[in-house]
């Protein structure tokens, strides 16, 4: 069942989802070759208190940390430890806050020192095809117009999209409906309402879309060991048009970035 939210919970759950917005925005001035993944974890934890928020991810279905950290050909769910990173590497950061009793969840996936040409235009493309999807989720539209649009996007470039891995429904609970699948026929699924709001999340890969499930319950990695993509945002349905309650603007802003990608997106500019 799709839970709508008024403007008063939307409003609540962007203060959330801004929450891990300006966690992964510490991240990436932290995130560098020679830190350990465990290093950033605990940094995530004390940035979200300090917040007034508390980790979403710490003890959800048992998972023992506050960030999920995915290096390489490890797609989500990668748990944090002490090995350092390396040049070379790439790696998703998903964060989720929970604060007033909403929750924010969102992902990106950081390169680290000089990384393959191929890799970095997989990043690239499973960021854009994010927008593209975002585009998608709009009244009138359906839940696999939105994986469609994914699809479409990065199959396109030879990447494999990911089946047993989805988006979600978002609010009081981490995992809501519907299932925001990155693929589908259009025309298919649950009718787009007035209020939802979810998380969508392209986890692609720069091969084949089949993964593997790792004996410690969570890793989950790519079949043929090539590198994984993940990129996420939370998403509101106002006015029926699709409005970011989440952004990358202060991961920009540590790494110099400039961007405009959100700007139509949000009915009033973001204020850092």
């Amino acid at each position: 069942m799709i839970i709508v939210k008024s403007r008063e919970e939307i409003e609540l759950m962007r203060e959330s989802a801004l929450i891990v917005s300006k966690t992964l925005g510490m991240i990436a001035s932290e995130i560098k070759e020679g830190v350990t993944t465990l290093y950033l974890d605990k940094l995530a934890e004390e940035f979200i208190r300090d917040h007034g928020a508390v980790p979403s991810f710490l003890g959800l279905y048992d998972f023992p940390n506050s960030l999920c950290m995915s290096p390489n050909s490890q797609v989500v769910h990668g748990i944090p430890n002490n090995k350092p990173l390396e040049s070379g590497d790439v790696i998703s950061v998903d964060c989720g806050a929970f604060k007033n009793g909403y929750h924010g969840d969102h992902a990106y996936s950081f390169e680290i020192g000089e990384v393959a040409p191929e890799t970095k235009k997989l990043l690239q493309i499973t960021k854009e095809s994010l927008y593209v999807g975002i585009r998608e989720f709009k009244a009138g539209n359906r839940v696999e117009d939105v994986g469609n649009a994914i699809q479409k996007y990065t199959e396109a470039h030879g990447y494999g999209v990911v089946r047993e891995l989805v988006g979600h429904g978002l609010g009081q609970k981490m995992h809501e409906d519907p299932e925001m699948p990155n693929y589908g026929k259009r025309g298919r699924g649950k009718l787009f309402v007035e209020g939802m709001v979810v998380a969508i999340e392209p986890m692609i890969n720069l091969g084949t879309k089949n993964i593997k499930q790792h004996k410690d319950g969570w890793t989950i990695t790519t079949a043929d060991g090539k590198p994984s993509a993940h990129f996420e945002h939370d998403v509101a349905l106002v006015d029926g048009k699709p409005e970011i309650l989440s952004t990358f603007a202060y991961i920009y802003q540590a790494l110099g970035i400039v961007s405009n990608e959100e700007d139509e997106f949000r009915k009033v500019p973001l204020v850092l």
